[in-house]
């Protein structure tokens, strides 16, 4: 199991070339209480930095983007029914989708956890 972060703060756990993808702490944080997610649907593929996901909260509405190159295998429902978890758990119970990475080689240019912590620091 690796953990990496983008800039754009979302975040991967990656286990067997398929990454579990969600927005930092910091990202939740940053937005606001979420009222509405909007999730990619299974079997789509993405490239790098391509918009995967939406959300909005009471501030302003807001892309996910997709972190690395792959094809949607799961999205987790319960954030679009409950988009609080985001702000509740955001790497927990919080997380958007899985991602079947297209090459999981790509994930070692992302930043671990120390590299994220001083970048938004």
């Amino acid at each position: 199991m690796t953990i990496k972060f983008t800039e754009e703060h979302e975040w991967l756990n990656i286990e067997d070339g398929i990454a579990t993808v969600g927005i930092t702490a910091h990202a939740a944080e940053q937005l606001g209480d979420l009222v509405f997610v909007e999730l990619p649907d299974v079997g789509a593929t993405f490239e790098k930095n391509d918009d995967a996901a939406t959300v909005e909260s009471v501030k302003a509405a807001s892309d996910v983007f997709c972190p690395l190159a792959g094809e949607i295998t799961e999205v987790n429902q319960a954030i679009t029914d409950n988009p609080e978890l985001v702000n509740a758990e955001p790497m927990e119970g919080g997380w958007f989708f899985k991602l079947k990475l297209a090459n999981p080689a790509d994930a070692d240019a992302l930043m671990d956890e120390a590299a994220y912590k001083e970048f938004i620091a």
